[in-house]
């Protein structure tokens, strides 16, 4: 049979009502490595109390229940030494589904996971973070992060700028939901205000910007590698979709028959309080209207759009077409990722004079987010317009003949 940690002064009541009235709790004992179980006594019954250490100095701390200075244990409500220590455990250990442990780092995240899966978001999100986070941060209590403990973290990731501060932001995300669902034990969210901040300069060091020959030489080694990823590969560069908007594609998406073809083209799950597709119109080529009508053939409208050699659909995941891609790019001296045929479709229309919100709309983003990413194309463009009024100091030319 386990051992049972005795306590002479707080085992029986008439020992508990001999201490002082006062609101630290008296005499923690340990009943479990990390888990203490302590007595605070009240002018009425007094509170069993559960401290917890994180393995890194600090603690927390919940009332485990009424002790039974007054009435007889029931081991619910009330509870005696013995039946203290047992809540107690199943309260730190995170076995008490009622109890209300402040939660982990870890358990944050997974809220967080299943809230966004809920509103439709997507999960990768929230889960962005916790490959990166160590043990110990994961099994921290997000009340007692510190903003010294997730600079140390942020500054050992050896990961590029804009890829880190991904990550921030998604961990962000998780510890702000779990500040909303708890906001009376977590309140400290300047900690990750300060510890997570974000690194500047971040967006164009991922940008690779592929010239229309360098797409056209791409294009064409996927469809040497596989038709039907040819076909893929040549919607994403001629609209600059996501690859989650061409898996979500449809046969009845496409309008291919009219003078001007377009692709009805689904939203992303990104942005805030996105809960329903919403499917925008997207101009394309006659070509490739054509190609994606040949492709489509009598299939069913809701059927998808894009498939892959084996008939099944395209995913959203990187694995799906990361090896294909990176083939095709390899076979014509480049070292890209499918995302630089989105970079490149949107710098391709800022030059040809496209208006950002027209831009922006089109390819399921924000003005501002434009500006921010592709400003230093912005000003490239906007050069030959800003000249007209540029002042000229130099000494007006005397007419001819004086006159």
């Amino acid at each position: 049979m386990p051992r049972r940690p005795r306590a002479p002064r707080l085992e029986t009541r008439t020992a508990r009502l001999k201490l002082p009235i006062r609101k630290k709790p008296h005499d923690f004992v340990s009943i479990a490595p990390g888990i203490q179980l302590g007595y605070r006594r009240c002018k009425g019954a007094g509170r069993w109390v559960v401290k917890v250490a994180d393995g890194h100095g600090r603690y927390w701390t919940k009332r485990v229940g009424y002790a039974d200075d007054h009435e007889a244990a029931d081991r619910e409500h009330i509870l005696d030494w013995w039946a203290a220590q047992d809540k107690a455990r199943a309260l730190a250990r995170g076995k008490d589904a009622g109890g209300g442990r402040p939660a982990t780092v870890a358990e944050a995240i997974a809220d967080y996971a299943r809230d966004l899966e809920k509103r439709g978001g997507d999960k990768v999100n929230a889960s962005r973070a916790r490959f990166h986070l160590t043990p110990a941060l994961l099994g921290t209590p997000v009340g007692l992060l510190s903003a010294r403990q997730l600079r140390r973290w942020r500054d050992g990731l050896a990961l590029k700028p804009a890829t880190l501060n991904r990550t921030l932001r998604a961990l962000k995300a998780a510890l702000n939901f779990a500040v909303a669902t708890d906001p009376t034990r977590i309140g400290n969210r300047e900690a990750w205000r300060v510890g997570l901040g974000a690194l500047s300069d971040s967006f164009n060091t991922r940008n690779t910007i592929l010239s229309d020959a360098e797409v056209r030489a791409i294009v064409a080694a996927a469809y040497a590698v596989d038709p039907a990823f040819g076909l893929y590969v040549e919607t994403a560069a001629v609209t600059g979709a996501r690859v989650s908007q061409l898996a979500g594609l449809h046969v009845g998406d496409l309008q291919a028959d009219r003078d001007d073809p377009r692709l009805m083209l689904p939203s992303s799950r990104k942005g805030r309080g996105r809960r329903y597709v919403v499917r925008k119109p997207v101009p394309i080529t006659t070509d490739l209207a054509a190609k994606l009508k040949t492709a489509a053939g009598n299939r069913a409208p809701t059927t998808p759009l894009l498939l892959r050699a084996d008939g099944g659909r395209w995913q959203p995941a990187k694995s799906d077409h990361l090896r294909l891609f990176a083939q095709a790019a390899e076979s014509v001296g480049l070292a890209c990722t499918m995302y630089s045929l989105r970079h490149s479709a949107v710098v391709r229309a800022i030059l040809a004079g496209v208006p950002l919100r027209v831009i922006a709309a089109q390819v399921d983003s924000s003005a501002a987010m434009l500006e921010r990413v592709y400003s230093q194309f912005i000003l490239d463009h906007s050069d030959s317009l800003a000249r007209h009024g540029l002042l000229d100091l130099r000494p007006p030319v005397a007419p001819i003949g004086g006159c």
